[in-house]
């Protein structure tokens, strides 16, 4: 960054114009006396104390005034950064409380250019998630998010999860934070996919560092987010090692997405319960009349827990043994199988 573009920076906090030419110059000594200060800077000893007194109340520098003559000593940047950085965040909050929701609906495509609203972003997608988080984030920003997962499993939300750049994470660390968890000694980037609606991409260092100048990118269309799902699915999924299973749910329950259908479904196949189905399904390349199938299910493929069954990394699948015949469920916008749902209840043999 060039002279002139610092200069402009430091204005944009709220620094004069004297009082830049005095920050730089004190920046640059390390520290000084006013004298020395009012020398460089060509402004009055008195106004140098002035300004000085103004630096330290935002953490610039800091002032010395129990030496004699006073010097006036430059913070190191990095916690100059810090502090401002910490003050950001703080406001975030009180400004969120004095924005109205009602201002605008979500855009289609958000470039996200600071740490602060990555968080924020991260946050608020996996809080409003109502039935399904595809999520990987590195291991040392998962105890930020920690309680907006566990609250999202706990209100019956399938959550997905990639721990990446994961050193020594041990099961306990993970349990509860997810349905499944996987983990990857590799990085890799933040990817989220909330409710087959909204989706984020972020490079790591958005969240690990307080100034990196990377770009996120957070969108809304139901279009593009199952790509970002199945790439989730078909490339890193397939790459981490299974860490977590959750316990198959109690059932009767109805579930909304689909792959959350048929992880319960497999739970309860390997532990030996008889499951049954109960759905309002449409024959795939058909026209829009709508059936009820019921039946036992016989079999799943699915790709979210060892060993993976399906032959492609996005096939969820139901077989069900309906009496005559056999057939496959799956869900919205399925091409393969016999049927597609939207809600699926599962329920035990009695």
């Amino acid at each position: 960054m060039d002279d002139s573009t610092l200069r402009d920076r430091l204005g944009q906090l709220g620094l004069s114009e004297k009082e830049v030419d005095t920050y730089l110059s004190i920046l640059g000594s390390g520290e000084a006396t006013a004298s020395e200060i009012a020398d460089d800077t060509g402004v009055s000893k008195r106004y140098v104390y002035s300004i000085s007194e103004s630096l330290e109340d935002r953490g610039f520098v800091e002032v010395n005034d129990h030496v004699v003559p006073t010097t006036i000593r430059a913070r190191p940047p990095e916690e100059v950064i810090d502090a401002l950085t910490d003050r950001l965040e703080e406001m975030s909050g009180a400004l969120d409380s004095r924005y109205s929701a009602s201002a605008r609906e979500p855009q289609q495509f958000d470039v996200i250019k600071s740490r602060v609203t990555v968080i924020k972003r991260l946050t608020e997608y996996i809080r409003n998630a109502e039935r399904e988080i595809m999520l990987s984030v590195p291991q040392q920003y998962l105890p930020e998010i920690s309680e907006e997962l566990t609250a999202a499993v706990d209100r019956g939300v399938l959550v997905v999860l990639v721990v990446s750049s994961a050193d020594g994470l041990r099961p306990d660390d993970a349990s509860g934070l997810a349905s499944v968890v996987r983990s990857w000694d590799q990085a890799m980037p933040i990817m989220l996919t909330v409710d087959a609606q909204f989706g984020l991409v972020s490079p790591t260092e958005m969240v690990t560092r307080t100034n990196s100048d990377q770009r996120a990118i957070a969108f809304v269309q139901q279009q593009l987010v199952p790509v970002l799902s199945g790439s989730f699915l078909g490339n890193y999924w397939l790459m981490a090692t299974e860490e977590t299973v959750t316990d198959p749910a109690p059932l009767p329950a109805a579930y909304h997405d689909f792959r959350h259908a048929v992880l319960q479904a497999t739970l309860h196949l390997r532990a030996d319960h008889d499951v049954q189905v109960s759905a309002e399904v449409r024959a795939v390349q058909a026209d829009d009349d709508t059936t009820t199938i019921e039946g036992t299910v016989v079999e799943t493929k699915q790709g979210l827990v060892e060993p993976e069954t399906n032959s492609y990394p996005i096939e969820h699948t139901l077989i069900v043994d309906i009496g005559d015949r056999t057939v496959s469920l799956g869900g919205p916008g399925s091409f393969i199988e016999d049927y597609e749902t939207d809600e699926v209840t599962l329920s035990l043999a009695e």
